[in-house]
């Protein structure tokens, strides 16, 4: 999840191009003819992207919107940099696709990595000290010419006008905004911005981490990577971990963090709660759900 629907619509966006097995068939033939021939299954379809597995080992990755070609060349670009040292499997772009006359973006050729998104396949707490140590060996420096985002890793005052009618719509029409949940929000946005910016994921909600039996196992969708406030990332301790245990666990792994850093988080979290929710009670029943378990954990610490 990206950035804002189209002006009078609060759920999930609609496509912008359509993208069925047709298609992506005729992009392999025309520019992977090798792979062409091997069996081809939808996934998912997602805000920005549409997925289609592609044989066994293979995932076939299409933008479906045109804010997404910016996003797959961010993954094109950058993740091969970063994968090699990252502590968990990353879908890391093996062939990448050119626009053509019938389609109009880039598109990428992954490694399938095996799993169920973690909204469908809940984390066991012993996760937490797992997703603290990826988070550390994420957080690094970035270069000067890393992606910048106007939306992930930003201070929060710039997310506001954004977030807000979300959160007076929640609070008009279910009981999630509670007077504790808009405290949270106004104490994040008063915490200074205390933390130098860092390579991020951008977007580690619960559709976007891969899990089996309870364990991680592996880290999808880094359209939105760039450089940033690590409190973004952050949030996902209350998005993917079952209890305050487990986030005291993934706390500890990552090792140090401000009072204000942690208030920015939770902020954070308040803030992927509140669009999860809202834009899934609109038409998306799985983000919603997933919204309010963020909301519902950010509540319990």
């Amino acid at each position: 999840m990206t950035d804002a629907p189209p002006a009078g619509k609060h759920g999930t966006p609609d496509a912008e191009f359509h993208v069925d097995e047709a298609l992506v068939r005729h992009l392999l033939e025309d520019q992977h003819t090798d792979l062409a021939q091997l069996p081809l299954r939808f996934v998912d379809s997602g805000w920005d992207n549409v997925t289609y597995r592609l044989g066994d080992d293979l995932a076939v990755r299409v933008p479906r919107r045109t804010i997404a070609d910016t996003l797959i060349a961010n993954e094109q670009d950058w993740l091969p940099k970063l994968a090699q040292r990252l502590p968990l499997p990353v879908p890391t772009p093996l062939r990448l696709g050119k626009p053509t006359s019938d389609y109009p973006w880039r598109w990428s050729i992954l490694p399938w990595l095996e799993g169920r998104s973690v909204d469908l396949s809940p984390l066991d707490a012993d996760q937490g000290k797992v997703l603290g140590g990826f988070l550390r060996t994420l957080h690094v420096s970035a270069p000067a010419d890393a992606p910048l985002s106007e939306v992930r890793g930003v201070a929060l005052s710039g997310r506001i006008e954004a977030v807000g009618p979300r959160m007076a719509r929640l609070e008009k029409n279910t009981k999630a905004i509670t007077p504790r949940i808009k405290t949270l929000w106004q104490d994040a946005l008063a915490a200074p911005l205390d933390a130098a910016p860092c390579w991020l994921h951008g977007d580690l909600h619960a559709r976007n981490v891969l899990a089996h039996e309870g364990r991680i196992t592996g880290v999808i969708d880094w359209g939105d990577m760039c450089a940033g406030d690590p409190a973004c990332d952050l949030s996902s301790l209350w998005m993917l971990l079952p209890n305050a245990a487990a986030r005291d666990a993934a706390h500890i792994a990552y090792g140090e963090i401000s009072e204000a850093t942690w208030a920015r988080a939770k902020g954070w979290a308040v803030l992927m709660g509140t669009m999860l929710l809202d834009s899934g009670l609109a038409n998306t029943p799985q983000l919603a759900a997933m919204g309010k378990f963020t909301l519902q954990q950010v509540l319990e610490g």
